[in-house]
């Protein structure tokens, strides 16, 4: 009997309507709770780690997400005679249609049980590009504005660099994957709806080793640690996203490598808030400075302090503009906005108290 696939937002927990920074915090919550390094041996937190990663490589696509709600609006999530893709009445909905998923997950095919699985028919294709990986990478808030380099250091899984990604060792033979028939791809869903990925049993590789590498267990991938320095443009800003062509996941049987991309979290600062290009301060000044006028020096965000003319007069909550100090990035540079407040004394002596009382009288004010 057909089983019904499951809906990708019900499997992050999300509404129709969430926005992509729900779906994106949804998605690393169930990712490191299902994740297989975290379960081992957990066939069943397997596949949930996969549905999870199934909806996300969907969910945080615009263009992906259209179409995969078009296809729930008219019936594709059934099976039998629903619209698949390119709206053919009782054709299959593959995610192949939809270009690939590209995300830090794509290798959980690799782990997977074979529960629900079925050979994808057909010749044996080209080796798969390696897996696209993505980062979370915080940042202090001057790095963000100004740019600078970083150290990162990236977890991948990369071919055994024991057994050159076959997953036997050296003169051990191989044999054909019984669970794909050898294609190397499997078809997972059922009805009207299925996502073809790499079989979980051979990895993708359509052949079995006959006895497998002691390095990798047969997988034919090692987790490993990457470093790399890594340049950060000048403006990023929290969500910001940077690729790395070619620094992703290697390739196996030498096709190319997946993309690394990072993902910035700004640190906020104790000083400078931001508004786009814009840095904001809050300066205090006092009760004189604010009434007879002033110069002030003002902290400038990687650059010499700058001298603020304060007129008299000035009432709390006034802004001024340091025009080009602000963030530059590419041919805009934004300013620097700086808002005063004024500080009342907590307490006076008598003396001051006095000058105080002869101001007042002298300005005529009610005190």
């Amino acid at each position: 009997m057909s089983t019904q696939p499951k809906d990708y937002y019900q499997v992050l927990g999300v509404s129709e309507d969430a926005d992509a920074d729900t779906i994106r915090k949804a998605y690393r919550r169930l990712a490191k709770k299902y994740h297989p390094d975290v379960n081992a041996g957990d066939d069943k937190a397997a596949e949930q780690f996969k549905a999870v990663g199934e909806a996300y490589g969907v969910l945080s696509d615009d263009a992906k997400r259209q179409q995969y709600d078009q296809m729930r609006k008219y019936g594709g999530m059934g099976s039998g005679g629903a619209p698949g893709a390119g709206g053919r009445p009782g054709g299959s909905f593959s995610f192949e249609d939809l270009g690939g998923f590209g995300d830090i997950f794509s290798t959980i095919f690799d782990r997977g049980g074979r529960g629900g699985a079925t050979r994808s028919r057909g010749r044996s294709e080209a080796p798969a590009r390696g897996g696209d990986v993505e980062v979370p990478v915080e940042v202090s808030f001057e790095t963000a504005a100004l740019g600078g380099k970083l150290n990162l250091k990236v977890p991948v899984s990369d071919p055994c660099a024991t057994c050159g990604g076959r997953g036997a060792p050296a003169g051990i033979g191989l044999t054909p994957c019984l669970e794909c028939g050898g294609t190397g791809s499997v078809s997972f869903g059922q009805g009207g709806f299925a996502v073809n990925r790499p079989c979980p049993a051979c990895m993708g590789r359509g052949q079995i080793p006959e006895r497998p590498c002691t390095t990798c267990l047969g997988r034919g991938k090692t987790r490993v640690t990457r470093q790399l320095e890594v340049t950060v443009p000048a403006g990023v800003e929290t969500g910001s996203r940077l690729k790395l062509s070619g620094q992703g996941e290697r390739g196996m049987a030498g096709a190319p490598p997946g993309d690394l991309f990072l993902q910035f979290q700004v640190r906020p600062h104790s000083f400078f808030r931001r508004d786009g290009l814009d840095l904001i301060v809050t300066l205090p000044i006092n009760v004189v400075q604010a009434a007879l006028g002033s110069k002030v020096r003002v902290r400038t965000l990687g650059g010499e302090p700058a001298v603020l003319t304060i007129p008299p007069g000035t009432q709390s909550g006034t802004r001024f503009r340091l025009s080009g100090r602000g963030i530059r990035r590419g041919e805009r540079t934004g300013n620097q906005i700086v808002e005063v407040t004024v500080e009342i004394p907590a307490s006076l002596s008598e003396e001051a108290q006095e000058a105080m009382k002869r101001f007042a009288e002298a300005s005529g004010l009610r005190y």
